[in-house]
């Protein structure tokens, strides 16, 4: 009887937790759309720093492959977004993962402040990620290749400062209903 239990238990675990993946991923997406219009403007980076600090690398690896694969089935499979998205929010879904562990006992305010640098880090590396893969996949020229990389200031110089003030104000109520959720 009790292994039945602890199976039944075990099975319900999982059922909630690939629902909760789900309703992340597809939260992601939707805040996605909701600021698509706004360039640099995001909250993307608050929302899945907050899951991956939470819940962890595994969780976290599995929610980038959600997100970034069900994101390419909305907007399409364009074969740089496919890779930058699957290298992008996986490396951010590892780097998270493990700061969440590490940085707990800290003080509030020194945790956002590490975790709003790392963020900020990270979206520049985003953007720097683009700037390559898509001039090598394309095959465009040096010249090309450098007037892609002057497009995208624009959108390096805002995105650091959204993901510095979204963390500063969201990650905390984040952090603690992500908490009440995992003792659900």
């Amino acid at each position: 009887m009790r292994k039945v239990r602890a199976q039944r238990n075990a099975l319900f675990a999982t059922a909630k937790e690939i629902a909760f993946i789900g309703l992340m991923a597809a939260l992601l997406i939707a805040c996605q759309l909701a600021l698509s219009g706004l360039q640099g403007i995001e909250v993307v980076t608050v929302l899945f720093l907050a899951f991956c600090y939470s819940f962890g690398v595994v969780r976290g690896v599995i929610v980038a492959n959600c997100f970034s694969l069900l994101r390419c089935l909305i907007w399409g499979f364009f074969p740089t977004v496919v890779i930058l998205y699957l290298v992008y929010y996986n490396l951010f879904a590892v780097v998270f993962g493990l700061i969440g562990g590490k940085l707990n006992n800290m003080k509030a305010v020194w945790r956002i402040v590490i975790l709003a640098a790392a963020a900020a880090f990270m979206t520049v590396l985003f953007t720097l990620l683009d700037d390559v893969i898509t001039p090598l996949f394309f095959g465009y020229s040096l010249r090309a290749a450098k007037v892609y990389f002057y497009n995208s200031l624009i959108v390096l110089a805002i995105q650091p400062v959204c993901a510095i003030v979204t963390i500063a104000v969201l990650f905390e109520p984040l952090r603690k209903a992500f908490a009440q959720v995992r003792r659900i």
